[in-house]
């Protein structure tokens, strides 16, 4: 999957009484791209009972942002296992400032049996493609 890219506005409760945003909302930041680009997917996997599980995400941070900074998320697949991928992700400016970079272990879990499973193909293609839909 080639880097998928969104713009992320920073509200005013993500900042902290320093005045620059709030290391956890960096998480918020990446979950917010990250259904933005399995959105489909997400629904389609969901309405099946297998949903995809954050099990484990760890954050570099670079710069700290600070209000009426520009923000865009860019998100990779760095690993992709049998029931498990992993993102990469870059939070930057647009233009060569990067704030964090960080990633999460995705897992595809499903509810009824309640055991993780193998990447469903329709997401695998989505995983392994060239182009974002």
């Amino acid at each position: 999957m080639r880097e998928f890219t969104t713009s992320i506005e920073v509200r005013f409760a993500d900042l902290d009484l320093y005045g620059h945003v709030n290391g956890v909302a960096y998480f918020t930041f990446m979950e917010t791209a990250r259904v933005k680009l399995f959105s489909k997917p997400f629904q389609e996997l969901t309405r099946q009972g297998i949903f995809l599980v954050v099990a484990r995400a760890e954050c570099n941070y670079a710069l700290p942002i600070l209000p009426g900074d520009p923000l865009e998320v860019s998100i990779g697949v760095s690993r992709l296992g049998v029931s498990s991928f992993e993102l990469a992700y870059r939070l930057h400016d647009g233009h060569g400032r990067v704030y964090a970079t960080a990633s999460t272990s995705m897992v595809c879990f499903d509810d009824r049996s309640k055991k993780s499973i193998a990447i469903p193909d329709q997401l695998k293609q989505l995983l392994n493609a060239e182009e974002v839909a």
